[in-house]
């Protein structure tokens, strides 16, 4: 027997719904007026319960993160409806046995879909936008899902909805060549996959803030606890929803063997990322904050990712594979403590004392901002070169994290500054050009040039 199409199902039904039609009953009866007055009283009084609950969410919320702001916008806009629904809910049962309440339950159809779409808009943006960006998927999924439950209400209040479900439990396909399936039950199952996935990712975003908000954790177990709960929580959701949709499990044997296959083989730099990531993160090699050199990149390392790090510096955020800070030399700056050295090399002629140099050097520091007391800032003599003795001159600061190139800056300007108060003077290379047996010139030529 063919299945029955939309259109013969629709055509079946009665023009209205039950709910457009008993309104129509009571259109103009003496209940009707008593149930618009109850409606609007329960409204206002939601709307005085809703602005005093959103003015102690916003106090809340003041401090908190972008995600935790955004999704609080959501939530502050579901106030009113929830409210509404729950005292026109109860004024319907209130009322049912003495009058008609069919205006009080049409009204429940958008009360309850406004709630439902702002309470999904705050599990989306907590999820979404849990990195502290507005992602542009966060607003074609909140556009899709709010056309989608304004038509789920238009089919319910015309009382489409029913059919509409018979009919897309009656359109079945087959599925692998064997058991086939309805559209009702497929599209069931997407609804339990997101909803899973998205519960464990809220719950995911939640426990990263507790978390991140624990002062007797480290950093980097911090961020291993957090990454370890989140791959947890959506495998365990993933599990979960195909349980429910009622996919057989064993089925996932021959996917993880394929996936350990493609790591053998096509796959290995992405392993071993990943790996090195959780490394960095149990060893502590590299924590946040730390000031480090890996081949030619020097910064700041802002984010431990689970394949690769960020390290901020002048020029932007370099990301760097985490392998290469297992696998080769790194220079951690900051490793035994917060304090980075910083040094300029400066020549100084052949003529000036070099103990004078030392002291003059080691009074440019008294000036410059962000250079510690304590080490002491220091001079060195290097070496000697071809047109001067070469020094250098070495300071500490605390706070690598705003950068290295002003405090070299201000160094560099001092020393000019005082090597011209004191008359020591900054050789450089000098370079004879002679002109021999040239008939031209009626003497030989000695030109000189820097």
């Amino acid at each position: 027997m063919n299945p029955t199409t939309l259109a013969e199902l629709t055509n079946s039904h009665s023009v209205l719904g039950k709910l457009l039609d008993d309104l129509i009953h009571d259109a103009g009866g003496p209940g009707f007026f008593w149930q618009i007055g109850v409606l609007v009283g329960s409204l206002a009084v939601a709307w005085l319960l809703a602005r005093f609950v959103v003015r102690r969410l916003e106090s809340r919320h003041e401090d908190a993160s972008f995600a935790l702001r955004l999704a609080a916008v959501s939530l502050e806009k579901a106030m009113f409806p929830l409210f509404g629904w729950l005292l026109v809910l109860v004024a319907r049962f209130a009322l049912a046995p003495f009058v008609s309440v069919s205006v009080l339950r049409l009204a429940l159809v958008p009360l309850f879909g406004i709630t439902s779409l702002y309470i999904a808009f705050y599990v989306l943006r907590r999820v979404i936008s849990a990195n502290g960006q507005l992602h542009g998927m966060l607003v074609l999924v909140e556009k899709v899902l709010t056309t989608l439950v304004w038509v789920g209400m238009a089919l319910y209040v015309t009382g489409v909805l029913p059919d509409v479900i018979r009919w897309m439990e009656e359109m079945r396909f087959p599925v692998g060549g064997k058991h086939p399936i309805s559209v009702a039950d497929a599209l069931m199952g997407v609804v339990w996959i997101l909803l899973t996935v998205l519960v464990a990712m809220w719950f995911g975003s939640w426990l990263e803030e507790r978390l991140m908000r624990a002062r007797s954790l480290d950093a980097n177990l911090k961020v291993v606890l957090t990454r370890v709960a989140k791959a947890l929580l959506l495998l365990v959701s993933l599990l979960l929803s195909l349980s429910l949709v009622g996919i057989d499990l064993t089925v996932l044997s021959v996917f993880g063997g394929a996936l350990g296959v493609g790591l053998g083989l096509g796959l290995q730099k992405i392993a071993s990322n990943y790996i090195s990531g959780f490394i960095i993160l149990l060893d502590r090699s590299v924590t946040l904050g730390d000031q480090i050199t890996v081949d030619k990149y020097t910064g700041i390392v802002s984010q431990i990712r689970t394949r690769y790090t960020v390290v901020r510096n002048g020029d932007g955020e370099t990301l760097v594979p985490n392998e290469q800070l297992v696998a080769q030399a790194v220079q951690n700056h900051s490793f035994s403590g917060t304090n980075v050295r910083v040094a300029v090399r400066v020549q100084a002629d052949y003529a000036t004392d070099p103990e004078t140099v030392i002291g003059l050097l080691e009074t440019c520091a008294a000036d410059i901002p962000r250079v510690l007391v304590e080490p002491k800032p220091a001079a060195f003599l290097v070496m000697f070169g071809d047109s001067g003795i070469e020094y250098e001159f070495a300071v500490y600061i605390a706070d690598p994290q705003n950068g290295k190139l002003g405090v070299q800056s201000a160094m560099n300007r001092a020393i000019w500054r005082t090597f011209q108060a004191n008359g020591v003077s900054i050789p450089y290379p000098q370079r004879e050009l002679r002109v021999l047996n040239d008939t031209s010139l009626p003497t030989a030529a000695v030109i000189a040039s820097s």
